[in-house]
C-alpha cells in the first residue's frame, strides 16, 4: 500500500482525515459522495471513478487522459501551478473550485490534495473531489425576508390596487403620516396631503397596468413631518404579483435625496449663470440678467441696486461711504415671480437714498452678507428717499425672508444684491446664503468688466468726438448733414472719421476715413491721419497728391515702429477725399481703398461715381488717381464708411471695388431679388427716397442700412450742392504787359463798386498790382485774373509757371522784395495752389475793412 506524505497508511482514508470529509451526518458530505482521482506528474487523470462522474457529469472515457486544468474553469485552471507549489511546500492543500460540468455551466467543488510519494504512484496526485456545501446560516426563510423588509432604513409601502395602503415599514414613519396600522386603507393623498398625490398615483398606475418597474422618480413637497420645508425624494415601484401572475398591487420605496438634490440645483443655477452672464458688457444689463438668472430658482423677488459711478464705468471709491446719513445707489436691475414686478418700488435706472442703518449700505461698507430669516413686518422702510415719492412696507409687499449679498470685484465693492421670499414659507438657510455669495461672485466679475468696458468705451467715445469735427466750417459750397453710430457694446468703438474742410477759391474739401482696429488705439490713429489729412489740404494738393503723400507718411511710421503697444498702426487705412468747386459745379475724387462716393443729382437716379480704387494706405503698390465729374447744382454727394455696407453681413470693403449702378424707389426689384440683398442697391435706393430734407435723408439712410447693433462704426457725411451766382465772381485774361498792371487794377476796382466793396479798393489794388506784376516778371502766359465774392473777397492771379513764390523778410537797404510780406499784412491769409496749367496765388480779406 501507497504512504502518503505524513508517513500514514492507506492513501484514501489518510486523505479524508486530512481534509476532515464528514461522514454523512446531516447536512454535510457523506464519504459516498467523495470522488478520488489520481493524477500524473504532469497533472492528467489517471482514474475517473463513478462519484465523478456523479459530480460533474463527465464519463471515464471523456475524463481520463485529459489535464485536470481542462475540467476547471479558466481563472482556477490558471492557478494550478501556484497550488502545486503550495502543496509541496506544505503536504497538502484544501479550498474551494469552480469546474465545468458536462451539461454545461459551472460548479462548486470542495478540493483536497495531496502528493502521493511511495510506491508505484510516487510522483503522483491524490485528488479528493466533492460538492461544496452552501454556508450554513444563509438559507432564505421568511422570518430573515420580513426582518429585513421591516428593519430596512428604506421607506417601504405596498398598495392594493385600489392605491389604498396595505403595510408600510417603520423607516416610512420618519416622514409622518402615522405607522403602519395608522396608514392601513388609506390612500397616499390622505396619508401626505403635503405631497403631489396625484403625479405619484398616475406612476403607480402605470407601473400596476404594465408591469415594467419605475425606478428613481424624484419628488418634491412638504411631509407632516418637516411641513415648514420642501424635502426631494427618490422612489421606486414595481409590481406584486401572485402566484399565477395576476397583478395585486404595487410596493414603493422612499428615500430622502435633500442634500443631493439641492446640490444639484446648486450646480445648475451656478451654471446657468455661467451661461446667461457676462454675454453683455452693459453693466444695467449685466445686473438685470443677474436677477433673472436668480429668480426663480433662488428667490421670489430679487433686487440689484449699484453705485452710480460704477454704473458710469468709474472705479467705486474706496474707504468707508462717508457720514451722511443716506446713501444713493441706482437700481440696475430687479425681477419677481410676479409678472411686472409688483414689489419693486424703485424703477430700473432711478436712484434711491438707503438708509445708513438699512442691511444693503451695511452691506456695502462692510463687505459683508446679511440674513435675515424673518423679517419684522413692522420694521422701517430701508429707502430714505426713491424717485416719484413711492413708499411701501415690507408687510405691504409681502416679503417675510432676505439676503443682502454685496457685489465685489477686485477687491472693490459696487453694489449690493438683495434677495426677498414671498410664496415660499421656508426661510433663508445657511446654504442659501452661501449659495447667493457664489453666485453673486461669478456675477460681479461681470459687472467689473462690463464697468471697465464702459469706461474705455466712454474714454474712447470721447476722445474720437474730440477728434472729429464738431460743426460745419462757414462756406457757402455745400449744405452738409451727418451721421456716426458707433459699433454695439460688443464691438467696442472704431476709428471712422469725416471731415469738411474749406479750401481756397471758395471750394470744399470732403473726406472720409476708416482706421482698421476698436477702442482708443483706434480713436488715436484716427486722430493722427486727421490732423495729417488737414495739414495736407491745407497746402491745396490735388487729391491723387494729397493722398499720396498720407500714403508716404504712414509708411513712414510703420517703417519707424512707431505703433501703439496694442500693436495697432494705421496700415489698412481706408480714405476718400474729394473737392467740390461751386464755380466751376466739379467735383474731383481720389480713394485710398474707400467705398466708392454717391451722388444724387436733383430728378435724377442715385448712382455711383466712376473712379478707380487705389490701395489702402501703408500699403503700397499701384499709384492713386484722380477723377474730376461733374455735379449740378442742388446734387447730394454721399460719403460713407464701409460699415453703412455690412449691417446685412456683408463683409467690408464689398463696395469698395464695386461697379457703378443706380436704383429709384419705382424701379426698385422684388423682395426675393437678388438686388434687393445687394447693399450698395440699397443704399442708392434709400438715397432716391423722395420727401427728405437733407438732416431727414441722412436718418432715412441711416434707419434703412443699419441695424440696430452694428458690427461696425458707420459714418454717413451728405453734401447737397450749391453753385456760386455769376454775378458773384469774375474772370479776366490778361497779358503779359506791364501795361496790363494798370488795366487789372481798374478792372478790380470797378468790379468792388460793383459789389458795394468800395472800401476794399485800395488793399485790393495793392494785392492786385502785385500779384499780376509778380506773375508777368517772374511767371508767365496765360495770366488771368478772378475776383470772388464769397464769404470773404477772394483774389487769384494765375499764370502758366509752377515756381512757387516765397515770402522774404527784406532788409532795409533792399530796394525790392517786399511785395508778399505787404500782402501777409493786408490780407486775412494768402497761398498757392497748383492746376495742371500751372499755379494760382491767391488771397482773402474780410468783407468788412479792418482798421489800417
Amino acid at each position: 500500500m501507497a504512504r502518503t506524505a505524513d508517513g500514514s497508511d492507506g492513501a484514501a482514508g489518510s486523505a479524508a482525515g486530512r481534509t476532515g470529509v464528514p461522514d454523512g451526518g446531516s447536512g454535510t458530505t457523506g464519504l459516498a459522495d467523495v470522488a478520488a482521482l489520481l493524477l500524473d506528474a504532469a497533472g492528467r487523470v489517471q482514474s475517473w471513478p463513478p462519484a465523478a462522474e456523479r459530480l460533474l457529469g463527465h464519463p471515464p472515457s471523456g475524463a481520463i487522459g485529459r489535464p485536470a486544468a481542462d475540467l476547471l474553469a479558466p481563472d482556477d485552471a490558471a492557478r494550478l501551478p501556484a497550488l502545486a507549489a503550495e502543496c509541496r511546500a506544505h503536504g497538502s492543500w484544501s479550498g474551494l473550485l469552480s469546474a465545468l460540468h458536462a451539461g454545461g455551466g459551472r460548479a462548486g467543488i470542495q478540493v483536497q490534495v495531496v502528493p502521493v510519494t511511495g510506491g508505484t504512484a510516487r510522483g503522483h496526485w491524490l485528488v479528493l473531489a466533492a460538492d461544496a456545501p452552501p454556508l450554513r446560516g444563509w438559507e432564505p426563510s421568511r422570518d430573515v425576508l420580513e426582518r429585513m423588509v421591516s428593519r430596512s432604513p428604506v421607506g417601504m409601502a405596498i398598495v392594493d390596487t385600489d392605491l389604498r395602503c396595505v403595510w408600510s415599514n417603520a423607516a416610512l414613519e420618519q416622514y409622518g403620516g402615522g405607522s403602519s396600522a395608522e396608514r392601513a386603507g388609506r390612500r397616499l393623498g390622505e396619508i401626505q396631503p403635503g405631497l403631489d398625490a396625484e403625479a405619484m398615483e398616475t406612476r403607480m398606475r402605470h407601473v400596476l397596468r404594465t408591469g415594467e418597474p419605475l425606478l428613481g422618480f424624484e419628488h418634491v413637497g412638504r411631509t407632516l413631518a418637516e411641513p415648514q420645508r420642501e424635502h426631494a425624494h427618490s422612489m421606486s415601484f414595481f409590481r406584486l404579483e401572485d402566484a399565477e401572475g395576476r397583478p395585486v398591487g404595487v410596493c414603493y420605496t422612499v428615500i430622502d435625496i435633500t442634500e443631493r438634490y439641492r446640490s444639484r440645483q446648486h450646480l445648475a443655477l451656478l451654471d446657468r449663470a455661467s451661461e446667461h452672464l457676462g454675454r453683455t458688457l452693459d453693466v444695467l444689463q449685466t445686473a438685470q440678467d443677474l436677477a433673472d438668472v436668480a429668480v426663480p430658482e433662488l428667490a421670489d423677488f430679487v433686487t440689484v441696486d449699484l453705485l452710480d459711478s460704477v454704473v458710469r464705468g468709474e472705479e467705486p471709491r474706496p474707504g468707508p461711504l462717508g457720514d451722511a446719513d443716506d446713501v444713493p445707489l441706482r437700481r440696475g436691475g430687479q425681477q419677481s415671480l410676479r409678472a411686472g414686478v409688483p414689489e419693486a418700488v424703485v424703477r430700473i435706472g432711478d436712484l434711491a437714498a438707503y438708509h445708513a442703518w438699512s442691511p444693503p449700505v451695511r452691506c456695502l461698507a462692510d463687505g459683508v452678507s446679511w440674513r435675515a430669516e424673518r423679517l419684522d413686518p413692522r420694521a422701517p422702510e430701508w429707502a430714505a428717499g426713491v424717485a416719484g415719492g413711492r413708499h411701501a412696507n415690507l408687510r405691504e409687499l409681502g416679503l417675510h425672508t432676505a439676503m443682502v449679498v454685496p457685489i465685489r470685484a477686485r477687491g472693490s465693492t459696487m453694489g449690493v444684491t438683495t434677495f426677498f421670499r414671498i410664496q415660499h414659507d421656508e426661510p433663508f438657510s445657511a446654504d442659501d446664503l452661501r449659495l447667493a455669495e457664489e453666485f453673486v461672485a461669478r456675477a460681479a466679475v461681470c459687472v467689473d468688466n462690463a464697468r471697465r468696458y464702459t469706461r474705455e468705451r466712454e474714454a474712447a467715445l470721447g476722445l474720437q468726438r474730440r477728434l472729429l469735427p464738431r460743426g460745419t466750417p462757414d462756406q457757402r459750397a455745400v449744405t452738409v448733414a451727418s451721421a456716426y453710430c458707433p459699433a454695439n457694446e460688443l464691438c467696442d468703438v472704431g476709428g471712422n472719421w469725416f471731415d469738411v474742410i474749406v479750401l481756397s477759391g471758395a471750394r470744399v474739401a470732403l473726406v472720409v476715413g476708416d482706421v482698421p482696429g476698436h477702442g482708443i488705439d483706434a480713436a488715436a490713429t484716427m486722430g493722427r491721419l486727421r490732423t495729417a489729412v488737414r495739414t495736407l489740404a491745407a497746402l491745396d494738393l490735388r487729391p491723387e497728391e494729397l493722398l499720396a503723400h498720407l500714403d508716404d507718411l504712414v509708411g513712414r511710421s510703420i517703417h519707424e515702429g512707431q505703433r501703439h503697444p496694442s500693436g495697432a498702426d494705421e496700415r489698412g487705412s481706408s480714405c476718400l477725399y474729394a473737392v467740390y468747386d461751386p464755380i466751376a459745379l466739379t467735383c474731383t475724387a481720389a480713394s485710398a481703398g474707400h467705398p466708392l462716393p454717391a451722388v444724387v443729382a436733383p430728378g435724377g437716379a442715385p448712382a455711383l461715381a466712376e473712379l478707380p480704387v487705389g490701395p489702402r494706405l501703408g500699403e503700397g503698390g499701384l499709384p492713386f488717381e484722380a477723377v474730376e465729374f461733374p455735379v449740378a447744382e442742388g446734387s447730394v454727394l454721399a460719403l460713407y464708411t464701409d460699415g453703412l455696407l455690412a449691417g446685412d453681413g456683408t463683409a467690408p470693403g464689398a463696395a469698395a471695388g464695386g461697379s457703378p449702378g443706380s436704383a429709384t424707389e419705382e424701379n426698385a426689384p422684388e423682395q426675393d431679388a437678388p438686388e434687393q440683398r445687394d447693399p450698395v442697391q440699397r443704399l442708392l435706393r434709400a438715397l432716391g427716397a423722395p420727401g427728405h430734407s437733407l438732416d431727414g435723408l441722412c436718418d432715412h439712410v441711416i434707419d434703412a442700412l443699419t441695424p440696430e447693433r452694428p458690427q461696425d462704426d458707420v459714418t454717413l457725411l451728405l453734401a447737397a450742392t450749391r453753385a456760386l451766382a455769376p454775378e458773384e465772381y469774375g474772370s479776366w485774361e490778361l497779358p503779359a504787359d506791364p501795361a496790363t498792371v494798370a488795366v487789372a487794377r481798374d478792372t478790380a476796382t470797378t468790379q468792388l463798386a460793383h459789389w458795394g466793396l468800395e472800401a476794399l479798393a485800395f488793399t485790393t489794388e495793392l494785392v492786385v498790382s502785385e500779384l499780376v506784376t509778380n506773375a508777368i516778371r517772374h511767371g508767365g502766359a496765360p495770366i488771368g485774373l478772378r475776383l470772388i465774392k464769397d464769404r470773404t473777397l477772394i483774389c487769384e492771379v494765375s499764370d502758366g509757371s509752377s515756381t512757387s513764390p516765397y515770402l522774404r523778410h527784406a532788409r532795409t537797404t533792399d530796394e525790392g522784395g517786399r511785395g508778399l510780406f505787404l500782402i501777409s499784412q493786408l490780407t486775412e491769409r494768402w497761398g498757392t495752389r497748383y492746376t495742371a496749367e500751372g499755379k494760382v496765388i491767391w488771397t482773402e480779406q474780410a468783407l468788412e475793412p479792418r482798421d489800417m
